[in-house]
């Protein structure tokens, strides 16, 4: 056989190796976002996960629980042939963190941010295995089969250990909890540091990005940089509508359940929680931002 036929024989025969095994229709609720980059999550469960598919090996992110991640493992198995080499975990809440054995069990390495890790080593949950390692400081690149998956921790926000990851190559971010779009924030947020989480998400708005996977989302799992952009406008507005109340002389008991924005009423959630999410920064701003460490 000549050689160019050879040669182009062999690419053929690479590319059946490094393309996802299956052609056609993807798995249930599994969602292609960008070259090599899947969503999958049930809209009816509410949560999302992301996944890579790289020539070396595939990256997962966001186990959530046994019964998600055994649906992740399938969806990702269904795409392709490419062993899991690492499950990561974007913070330490038991909801989002739950799961990671069953990537452990196919021999993949688990990782979180060491805020996280200590966490869930203190904390031992049912279907919360302790991740494989832990990663420490700001910034840590995964490097696998061509691809690059950026780690960045913007330090205290929502939970411990957040970590946003960024996809250079597809220009893409994944983030979790931080951004619901169109919903507005989720009841109290107890361990939601109101104004440190305003500066991360404008620092999430400095990477370079266009599209963002969201770990929940009543409007499908994509969306973009405008989403992040929404929600720091949203927590503005609701501050300013609260002192825009104290300025009228409304007793600080009863601003909560005064404070209205038409601007989002069609949030998601907005007639159960809007009164929540106002006693929460009533609450930072006049008896001190929580949680708080040095």
């Amino acid at each position: 056989m000549p050689i160019k036929q050879t040669l182009v024989l062999l690419g053929l025969l690479m590319a059946l190796i490094y393309q996802p095994v299956m052609a056609g229709k993807l798995p249930a609720h599994t969602q292609q976002i960008a070259e090599d980059v899947y969503s999958y999550g049930d809209p009816a469960k509410g949560y999302y996960s992301l996944f890579v598919v790289t020539k070396d090996g595939v990256v997962a992110i966001e186990s959530v629980n046994t019964q998600h991640a055994k649906g992740l493992l399938k969806a990702i198995t269904s795409v392709t042939s490419q062993p899991i080499r690492y499950l990561l975990h974007s913070h330490n809440h038991w909801d989002h963190a739950g799961g990671g054995k069953v990537f452990q069990d196919v021999g993949a390495k688990t990782l979180a941010h060491e805020e996280a890790y200590v966490w869930l080593k203190a904390n031992p949950h049912k279907g919360v295995s302790l991740p494989s390692a832990s990663w420490q400081g700001a910034r840590k690149d995964i490097m696998l089969g061509g691809q690059t998956i950026e780690l960045h921790y913007l330090g205290m926000n929502h939970g411990l250990g957040m970590t946003v990851f960024r996809l250079p190559k597809q220009k893409l971010v994944y983030i979790a909890d931080l951004v619901t779009p169109k919903r507005v924030l989720f009841t109290i947020v107890p361990d939601f540091n109101i104004r440190e989480t305003q500066r991360s998400l404008r620092e999430i708005g400095q990477l370079d990005f266009d599209k963002a996977v969201f770990s929940h989302s009543p409007v499908g799992p994509v969306g973009s940089k405008q989403d992040v952009t929404e929600i720091n406008q949203y927590i503005d507005d609701l501050r300013s509508a609260i002192y825009k109340e104290f300025k009228k002389g409304t007793p600080a008991m009863q601003i909560p359940g005064k404070v209205k924005l038409e601007k989002y009423q069609d949030w998601a959630m907005y007639n159960e929680w809007l009164a929540l999410n106002a006693w929460r920064i009533l609450l930072d701003d006049h008896m001190g931002p929580f949680p708080w460490h040095p």
